[in-house]
């Protein structure tokens, strides 16, 4: 396995890029959005260009992540392995913060020199209003660049990650290629339903608010190969 986040993420995708990579489902508002390697990708550098052209953080900066499960998260995860940050989600010293806009007021317990607020809306629409001293991560996000090279080897915390997320992997029984649904209550981590697949080059369904009366339609629609219950 490659020795670092923005590889393993690579890899992931590269033998089909277009094929749906995360399927994210909302079932208390009905939101669905269907990302593939590609579509995924281009999130991915556009946050890290952000970081790094915009914000000017060098590797090993930290950055605080106030989001739960969700496909942005994702996006906003893999863009700050790919620029070699070190993520956190506990209070302390940031250089950058991202929180999500149900979240605002705990986010302001972490001194950060760099704000984004994200509503986690269908269609990834702006926020209608930004709160004081953030910015809406959605709108600043898209004036970046679509291809990002990340610097080689590891980030500070790629290795300790990625063996996690391989022990999780076996665990969890995730074989490679599978398409795997989770339950965004139950496994919140993002070591379970992010970086666990894709050491398996597996695609995920990603579900919040999971009603049960769904969950049958829903293997069968998704072709759901291993579903984590």
């Amino acid at each position: 396995m490659a020795d670092n986040i923005a590889r393993v993420f690579a890899d992931a995708i590269a033998t089909n890029p277009t094929r749906p990579l995360l399927t994210w489902y909302d079932d208390a508002s009905g939101d669905r959005t269907e990302l593939s390697g590609a579509t995924l990708a281009n999130w991915v550098a556009k946050t890290a260009n952000l970081l790094v052209d915009e914000v000017g953080l060098a590797p090993g900066t930290s950055a605080g992540v106030l989001l739960p499960p969700h496909w942005q998260t994702a996006a906003v995860l893999l863009g700050c392995w790919s620029a070699k940050l070190s993520v956190v989600d506990t209070p302390g010293d940031v250089e950058v913060l991202f929180a999500a806009a149900d979240r605002l007021d705990e986010a302001q317990s972490w001194p950060a020199d760099e704000r984004y607020a994200l509503g986690l809306s269908p269609m990834a629409a702006p926020l209608r209003q930004v709160p004081p001293g953030f910015a809406d991560y959605v709108v600043e996000v898209r004036r970046h660049g679509d291809h990002f090279t990340p610097q080689p080897g590891p980030g500070p915390v790629d290795g300790h990650l990625l063996g996690r997320a391989e022990a999780r992997a076996d665990e969890l029984g995730i074989e490679r290629g599978a398409r795997v649904l989770v339950d965004a209550t139950r496994y919140p981590d993002p070591v379970d339903w992010l970086l666990a697949p894709l050491t398996r080059a597996a695609t995920v369904v990603l579900c919040a608010n999971l009603a049960p009366a769904n969950l049958p339609s829903r293997l069968s629609t998704e072709k759901i190969t291993h579903p984590l219950r």
